[in-house]
């Protein structure tokens, strides 16, 4: 008896992982799981894994999200942002979908776009992470050429720089030179934990006035 994915109950903070998913499989299950969904998938050589995130991991992504959106307007750089798009590429049987992304350098190339095709469309310049539960797989976003990924655990922010098709762990971000960003998410998201998320916006907006 088969069963069909709507009986498949995943709750929040945990994940299933399938084996032997073809790529026609898993375009009919991105299919059948919709758009507005809140499961994420991630998928690489026949292996799917699919997470539901809790509700704290939603908030640091807005928020980590909210923090760099604020640092590139104050910075006057173009970009573009695609939140957890799917990012898909059958050549390489990989596909993944980030908590949140932006397009900086390549943004030009996106604008307008709702679904990108990695065998045509530049992957984005930044791919953001929320671990709680789960390991980020490197290997999706290795193979996919993300040269920035940053990772945020209970420990605090890492930053991973792609370096000759391997993430290196790194203490600065090219894509904002000169500017203390590990030091800054692991402080206002804090803060944001303490006082909520309008003052530590506020207070982040002050630092950014005031050091920018």
């Amino acid at each position: 008896m088969l069963l069909e994915l709507q009986q498949i109950i995943v709750k929040p903070g945990q994940q299933m992982l399938l084996k032997d998913v073809s790529w026609q499989q898993l375009e009919n299950i991105l299919e059948e799981l919709g758009e507005k969904r809140a499961a994420r998938i991630s998928y690489s050589n026949g292996w799917l894994e699919i997470m539901v995130p809790l509700p704290e991991h939603e908030k640091d992504k807005e928020f980590i999200g909210d923090l760099v959106k604020i640092l590139l307007e104050k910075l006057e750089i173009d970009f573009e942002v695609l939140g957890s798009t799917t990012f898909k590429n059958e050549r390489m049987t990989q596909a993944v979908e980030a908590d949140t992304c932006f397009y900086i350098q390549n943004c030009a190339a996106v604008i307008g776009k709702n679904r990108i095709d990695l065998t045509i469309d530049p992957p984005p310049d930044l791919a953001i992470e929320i671990d709680i539960t789960s390991r980020t797989r490197f290997n999706n976003y290795e193979m996919m050429g993300v040269p920035e990924l940053w990772r945020y655990t209970p420990q605090g922010l890492q930053i991973n720089l792609l370096q000759q098709g391997k993430y290196v762990a790194a203490n600065f971000s090219p894509n904002f030179p000169g500017i203390p960003i590990i030091e800054l998410v692991n402080e206002y998201v804090k803060q944001c934990l303490s006082v909520g998320r309008s003052q530590a916006i506020r207070a982040f907006k002050s630092w950014v006035k005031n050091n920018l």
